[in-house]
């Protein structure tokens, strides 16, 4: 995930047009649906090339992890029809087990097209609309993760325990990565931007 994705962008930190041109283009990523617009300034003094370079930098890392994540559960989806009980499988658990394996290849696809992005707009000073579009890739990732682990798990109960144990305790995951995932950030988002607007 480092490749050429890590190297500053040309012209990045020079000012003149291009500077003005990209501050528009900031404030659509850096004062868009990630951040308050009245607090878009957090005192760091940095150009708006130099945060979209920092806004860039941190994306790499969250899909660094995400990464990780992904490649366990696809390498565990991928052995188990050499598992000698995969032979018991029923119709519906092996279709929900092929669903499982095209979300993974698909999420896999999702990360690395960052990486893609990044390679077909190097050098033409577009940062923004790389930023504002790898934004939009991380949640839809997030969300295909929260679904695989929610099927994966699924999966082994409905074989081990019964579908019944197998319905609850994908339903208990799904519930979980909604509040973890979804509620708790929103609501404390909340409430950081609403303390620093407060006087």
């Amino acid at each position: 995930m480092s490749t050429a994705a890590d190297q500053p962008e040309p012209g990045a930190d020079r000012g003149g047009a291009h500077g003005r041109g990209s501050a528009g283009a900031a404030g659509d990523v850096v004062g868009g649906p990630d951040t308050d617009p009245a607090t878009d300034d957090d005192g760091r003094g940095e150009s708006s090339n130099q945060r979209l370079d920092r806004n860039w930098q941190e994306m790499l890392q969250e899909l660094r992890v995400m990464q990780t994540g992904i490649q366990i559960l696809t390498g565990f989806l991928l052995t188990l029809p050499f598992q000698s009980r995969f032979d018991e499988l029923d119709d519906t658990q092996v279709l929900v087990y092929l669903c499982l394996v095209c979300l993974s290849a698909l999420i896999t696809a999702l990360v690395l097209s960052s990486v893609n992005l990044h390679r077909v707009l190097f050098g033409l000073r577009v940062k923004a609309t790389l930023v504002q579009h790898t934004a939009v890739i991380i949640r839809a990732t997030i969300a295909l993760v929260g679904l695989v682990l929610a099927g994966t798990a699924w999966l082994i109960f409905d074989l081990v325990v019964g579908r019944t144990a197998g319905l609850v305790v994908a339903g208990s995951i799904l519930l979980v990565v909604l509040l973890l995932w979804v509620v708790y950030p929103f609501a404390l988002r909340r409430r950081a931007v609403r303390n620093r607007a407060a006087p």
